[in-house]
């Protein structure tokens, strides 16, 4: 059986734009191999940004080894060279390597000025980050004033990247107090320095001592500047531009009671205890020699080359799959696939069979010739390593394979799929699988797994559009944004007695060339209304009787506004797909890209879903976004996805919208689609929050000396507000396997989730005021039974005795719906709460079933009563002498001597 550049903006045009990582990275023994570093082609041609980034990972790896214990070094390193560069004879195709799943982003800064590198962090502590972000000017070294040594630089990405860690200093809050004493914020402690504000007017700056804010703190405007030249050797995570700096912060130096991500997303603990906790430590052991040094591999980027694989077995008859397949299929060949690739085709039973060598995708006449070969009828048995090896030998026939792409679709089972499994793997070829129905080869996954290509799974309910969902998200890894197709609706309804399907698709002004509206039916062509935003009707519509699809392609670029459209049929399925490309190529895009955080889930562990939404490098915040995950049997959930900054949402405002997912019904595939729609709330915002990355040094103190860097670059308010955008998008998150479900009803064995924006402040003399966001009954979805409040004047027994701290009355607080805002105001009793006190806070959730969270980050507040302020004494009044400040006379020698003394005292105090 068979189964199976704009004038309001800085245009960043990354030809990986959205997309959500998939690394190559391999840890062999000691060595990291397979590192991408992608050069945007939007970055002038400029050969020597080639050994510039050679430079950086070759002056990394003996500080990574040296920083690890000897236990890491950067092996072998892919560097991505655009396509429109000149060719040269040492630049060879990719094989896996793509823009999509590149490891590092060089690419011309976001605004103008701003070179800072960073980190993308979707998941929380210990969780392997995205995408590390570089700029040419950052990689040719013309900010190590800033930031430091390129080198260094990238070894403190590399963390955030590899091993999930986060910064150990904070630009919200860069002081805080301990014992009645002012800190900066910083790991170790031991870093010394000294706080002051560089006060400009006029084009003339001075440098002054820091005042003291109304709680014991320091004024706004006022930095930590570090002295030059340092003893402590701890840690990267706060400032890899310091010299001696050469180890990340231990649980015997880390600085555990500083306000700042790593404190507050890893439980206090020091950045190298995560990392000693993560696969990479437990699988090596430190060298005994040096590391040899890194090797490098150029890659330049060439034509798309892609083959379809299709079965055509016997069991593809079942539920019209064969159909289905030939509609999902048309709509990549008619829009997806883009200009100037290279397709070719080949269907398989229990043997394969060649339906079109490569063709070069020109125009319309290549893709009609194409959708012509598409199979037509389902018989035979199943052999996918026929349909692999045939691909292979039809793509050699013009072309290496490295690099190529094969788009296999089965429904069926095949125990010999894994005798073709080395071949793929000397291939070079990445192949995407799209699984249809229950039974098709449990093995298939790993096809893409090996191969970094994308796993999709469609089941028999047409009204889902999973086939064609999956069909429309195979664009490009490396071309760039504004060829890709971007799906603007994907829904479908079974209709009975005459009904209606009716809707409204937004074409925003980013997206309207080359739009395309297609409907598939299950019995009889449907009735179709479509009206442009104008009101005029539009007419045209292509049919396919035999493949059941109508289509209608606009010509130019769309309008502007909403497209409303109207559907009647009775008794069968139909289902709309809109797509679109970019208006412009110097305007990005809206684009929603999504993920699972794992590829299997074992129940009862949570999965977790992402949606990253963005316009070029910008977040959209705002928008209304919703996840639709599929079970084998065919159930949907509906889950809001949110991006607030809690539950299994890491970063608030940064355009990555998530959820917990615990809707567990069954064992198999789960197939992920997402919907997103801006509206009057939806902003496209070129401010972000604190960035996962180096941190920017304000200025130096050098031999007594204060040395300011240049400020970072100002933002505006329009910027900080951010500007409206209306759209619509649909996304395929590809699929994912759970395991472990047992048979309904399932027990509720999910806990809620813990608190991780947990903040309190003073209120008057005596009352402590806390708020965070309420967590669910089962991680973020329903409503907690209780909370526990402990407070302590010792964070780490809060932390590692939380059931034997002091116990806030929480009688008259009643949890609210998840993902609510809770407030509450209390009384410290059962401690002296004095002046100096720093008192510590934290929160455990309980749910129905006495499930109890993890308890939440650790909340600060201190006491500080600022000292009486000394009556004025009137002086007598006496005749001012006429003084020249530079006069000999001794008296007034001693004057100057003292006004320097009290200067010098000024500028030395110390922190607190």
């Amino acid at each position: 059986m068979g189964p199976f550049k704009s004038t309001v903006f800085i245009l960043v045009l990354h030809l990986l734009e959205g997309a959500l990582s998939n690394s190559l990275i391999q840890l062999n023994n000691n060595g990291y191999e397979g590192i991408v570093i992608a050069i945007d082609p939007n970055v002038p041609e400029d050969e020597r940004l080639i050994e510039e980034i050679k430079d950086m990972v070759t002056q990394a790896s003996p500080y990574l080894f040296e920083a690890t214990g000897k236990q890491f070094y950067f092996k072998s390193v892919s560097i991505l060279i655009p396509e429109k560069w000149k060719t040269k004879p040492e630049y060879v195709r990719p094989k896996l390597e793509t823009y999509k799943n590149a490891d590092v982003l060089v690419a011309e800064p976001n605004l103008p000025g701003n070179d800072e590198p960073y980190t993308e962090q979707m998941g929380n502590c210990g969780e392997k980050g995205e995408k590390i972000h570089f700029t040419p000017d950052f990689i040719a070294g013309k900010k190590l004033r800033q930031h430091g040594p390129q080198g260094r630089v990238f070894v403190h990405e590399w963390a955030h990247l590899r091993w999930g860690v986060f910064d150990e200093y904070n630009n919200d809050q860069k002081f805080y107090l301990s014992r009645g004493k002012k800190e900066a914020v910083r790991c170790s402690a031991a870093i010394t320095g000294k706080a002051l504000i560089n006060r400009c007017q006029g084009g003339s700056c001075v440098t002054k001592t820091c005042k003291f804010d109304k709680v014991g703190l320091y004024e706004k405007g006022c930095e930590f500047i570090p002295d030059r030249f340092q003893t402590e050797k701890a840690s990267i995570m706060f400032s890899q531009t310091i010299d001696s700096i050469v180890q990340f912060c231990t649980e015997k130096n880390h600085n555990k009671e500083a306000p700042n991500l790593q404190n507050q997303k890893c439980n206090l603990r020091s950045t190298w205890e995560v990392i000693r906790d993560s696969e990479d430590f437990k699988k090596t052991s430190p060298m005994t020699t040096q590391p040899p040094k890194p090797t490098f591999s150029l890659l330049q980027i060439g034509q798309r080359i892609v083959c379809l694989v299709l079965d055509k077995s016997g069991s593809m008859a079942i539920s019209d799959r064969l159909k289905r397949m030939n509609q999902a299929g048309k709509l990549f060949l008619l829009q997806t696939v883009e200009q100037g690739s290279w397709v070719g085709m080949v269907m398989f039973d229990s043997a394969a069979y060649v339906q079109s060598e490569l063709i070069q995708i020109n125009g319309g006449t290549e893709r009609d010739v194409l959708i012509r070969k598409l199979p037509t009828a389902a018989a035979g048995g199943t052999s996918i390593c026929s349909g692999l090896r045939s691909a292979f030998a039809l793509i050699r026939k013009k072309y290496p394979t490295d690099g190529s792409e094969i788009v296999l679709l089965t429904d069926g089972e095949d125990s010999t799929i894994s005798t073709c499994f080395n071949e793929v793997k000397q291939s070079g070829a990445i192949i995407h699988t799209v699984a249809l129905g229950p039974d098709a080869a449990k093995e298939l996954e790993e096809l893409s797994k090996m191969t970094g290509g994308l796993k999709t799974y469609a089941s028999d309910q047409a009204q889902n559009n999973g086939l064609i969902d999956a069909f429309g998200a195979l664009s490009s890894g490396n071309a760039a944004v504004s060829q890709h197709s971007v799906q603007l609706e994907s829904r479908g309804l079974t209709l009975q007695n005459s009904q209606w399907m009716n809707g409204t698709v937004i074409v925003d002004s980013s997206v309207g060339n080359d739009t395309l509206f297609l409907i598939t039916w299950t019995a009889q062509p449907p009735q179709i209304l479509l009206w442009d935003p104008s009101g005029k009707k539009q007419d045209g519509f292509l049919m396919d009787t035999h493949t059941k699809v109508a289509y209608l392609q606009i010509p130019g670029t769309a309008k502007f506004g909403f497209w409303n459209y109207s559907l009647q049929a009775s008794s069968q399925t139909l289902t709309l797909t809109v797509t679109s490309r970019a208006s412009s190529a110097t305007l990005p895009p809206v684009t929603v890209t999504s993920k699972m955080n794992k590829d299997t889930g074992k129940f009862p562990s949570p999965m977790v879903v992402y949606a990253k939404i963005h316009q070029g490098a910008f977040p959209i915040l705002g928008a209304s976004v919703t996840a639709l995950i599929e079970s084998a049997d065919g159930k949907t959930v509906a889950l809001e996805l949110l991006d607030n900054g809690a539950g299994a949402d890491a970063t608030k405002d940064d355009g990555v919208y998530s959820r917990y997912f615990t809707a567990y019904d069954a064992n198999g595939r789960y197939s992920v689609k997402v919907q997103a729609l801006g509206g009057v709330n939806a902003v496209r915002r070129r401010v972000t929050p604190q960035q996962n990355g180096a941190m920017y040094i304000p200025g130096w103190i050098e031999d007594g000396e204060v040395k300011w860097n240049p400020p970072r670059p100002e933002i505006n308010k329009e910027e900080l507000q951010g500007k409206q955008v209306c759209f619509s998008r649909t996304s395929s998150g590809g699929s994912f396997v759970a395991s472990n479900v047992p048979n309904a009803p399932v027990p509720d064995l999910f806990p809620p989730c813990q608190i991780t924006d947990l903040k309190a402040k003073l209120q008057g003399d005596n009352f402590i005021n806390l708020t965070w966001t309420a967590p669910g009954d089962d991680y973020d979805h329903g409503r907690a039974h209780q909370y526990i409040i402990g407070i302590s004047t010792s964070i780490l027994d809060l932390r590692d005795k939380f059931n034997e701290s002091i116990q806030v009355n929480t009688t008259d607080l009643i949890p609210k719906e998840a993902n609510s805002e809770e407030v509450f105001v209390f009384t410290p009793e059962g401690v002296t709460f004095e002046n100096g006190t720093d008192l510590f806070i934290a929160v455990q959730a309980v749910d129905k079933v006495n499930l109890r969270s993890e308890i939440s980050n650790i909340a600060q507040v201190s006491l500080f009563i600022p000292p009486p302020t000394p009556p004025e004494t009137p002086s007598p009044s006496l005749p001012c002498p006429d003084i020249n400040v530079n006069s000999t006379i001794p008296g007034i020698h001693i004057l100057k001597i003292m006004w320097k003394w009290l200067g010098e005292l000024q500028l030395s105090v110390a922190l607190g």
